[in-house]
């Protein structure tokens, strides 16, 4: 048999706790990366000493929310409780930055994300709702929707992609689509994310003049600004024709990114009753050592180079 770690049991305690602290920082500092991309932790501004402090509230506020999360993902996933989530609001609102977010720490076959394109050809003669009803969560999920069916009330109707009898069909259906699926038990929680005027400029301004940010831009999105009256219009048919009670609207705030994405997560922890589930203690079983192992080399043609 082959001889296991010759150190002492205190000694691999220790390099056990430093290798889960090290973990944590990594964790920290994977959110941390996509801050900087929010434009290199603010520019000089976020340097001050309030923002310093500010950023410290906002990383500890968001692991602390996250952790909710997984608790929240246990629940779902020992009741099956079936949960939907709908991301709405302007372009470059910070649905995206959000989704990230309450998805980061969670386990991508409970929590999934569905961003559905443009319709094809097929699809435009389906029922309207049809290819969003594949998307829905079975028994132990939650489906957060960048954008949803909502679309007809939004972009489709400011850029004229749908007829007016297809818009009021679309208002006649959906409040009855969304009894019937709270009868059959899904939860439905909808977000309108809000920005001003000038924020969304600020913010499209960034993504032309950032490498990394100009996929992100489409013609429909400019067109969307050239548009904003009308989408406001738009936006606010859709919050009065669709708040009901089995399925409400919420206004996310989201001028200040970082205050939208606790808030959004903190309110959506608040509207499940949800609780702490108890697991088993797991026991690692100790590593069975075999003397005719023998570990073969790998072809170093194989090895990815160590750039870094």
């Amino acid at each position: 048999m082959k001889e296991q770690d010759p150190r002492p049991e205190p000694e691999l305690l220790v390099e056990r706790q430093r290798r889960f602290e090290e973990d944590l920082i990594d964790a920290y500092d994977e959110e941390l990366e996509m801050e900087v991309d929010d434009r290199i932790l603010d520019g000089a501004e976020g340097f001050t000493p309030e923002n310093r402090e500010a950023r410290k509230v906002y990383f500890r506020e968001l692991f602390r929310l996250q952790g909710e999360l997984v608790k929240l993902q246990d629940w779902i996933v020992q009741t099956g409780h079936r949960l939907v989530v709908i991301f709405e609001g302007r372009d470059a609102a910070g649905k995206g930055g959000a989704i990230k977010r309450i998805t980061q720490r969670l386990n991508p076959r409970v929590c999934r994300v569905a961003a559905l394109p443009a319709p094809n050809n097929r699809e435009r003669t389906q029922w309207y709702f049809q290819r969003y009803v594949s998307q829905l969560p079975a028994g132990g999920e939650m489906v957060l929707f960048d954008r949803s069916w909502y679309n007809r009330a939004g972009v489709e109707r400011v850029m004229n992609f749908c007829t007016d009898e297809e818009y009021e069909e679309f208002f006649r259906s959906v409040p009855e689509f969304e009894k019937m699926l709270v009868r059959s038990g899904v939860q439905i929680v909808k977000y309108w994310f809000s920005i001003t005027d000038e924020e969304q400029e600020i913010r499209f301004q960034n993504r032309i003049h950032d490498p990394l940010k100009q996929w992100k831009l489409s013609p429909m999105d400019l067109e969307s600004r050239r548009r904003w009256e009308a989408y406001t219009l738009a936006k606010e048919v859709m919050l009065q024709r669709s708040h009901i009670p089995e399925a409400p609207w919420w206004v996310v705030q989201a001028v200040d990114k970082k205050r939208a994405r606790l808030n959004c997560i903190h309110h959506l922890l608040s509207q499940v009753p949800y609780h702490e589930i108890e697991h088993p203690r797991v026991e690692l079983p100790a590593r069975v050592y075999h003397d005719e192992y023998s570990r073969q080399p790998v072809p170093a043609s194989m090895i990815v180079p160590e750039v870094y």
